[in-house]
């Protein structure tokens, strides 16, 4: 799939987990909800490493600072104001995990 990066197998991420996964170079969040895998910018504003947080429904902690995300769009569910980068996810045929490597569509540009 052009865009997207192989950044490990689906199940290496066991459900209702994160991880973090290299995505050519650059650290990402990977969790996996419901069945379905979602990709965040691994470094919370504080510098925590977002894929190490603890992970409850549909929303990660960070562990350095507390501040919480949710897992779907990369927004704080307690301000819109705080948010890291959303990336797409795909699993393909053979069970590879991608990652499009440039912010959702939805987002600001200069993010």
């Amino acid at each position: 799939m052009a865009g997207f990066a192989a950044v490990c197998a689906a199940v290496d991420i066991p459900p209702a987990t994160g991880s973090v996964v290299d995505a050519d170079g650059v650290e990402v969040a990977i969790f996996h909800v419901d069945g379905v895998f979602h990709a965040l910018e691994n470094s919370c504003a504080s510098g925590g490493s977002i894929g190490e947080g603890e992970l409850r429904g549909f929303v990660v902690t960070c562990p350095l600072d507390g501040e919480t995300y949710d897992v779907r769009t990369g927004i704080s569910p307690i301000s819109d104001a705080i948010f890291v980068k959303h990336f797409d996810v795909r699993v393909d045929a053979s069970g590879n995990v991608l990652v499009r490597m440039e912010p959702t569509e939805d987002e600001d540009e200069d993010l």
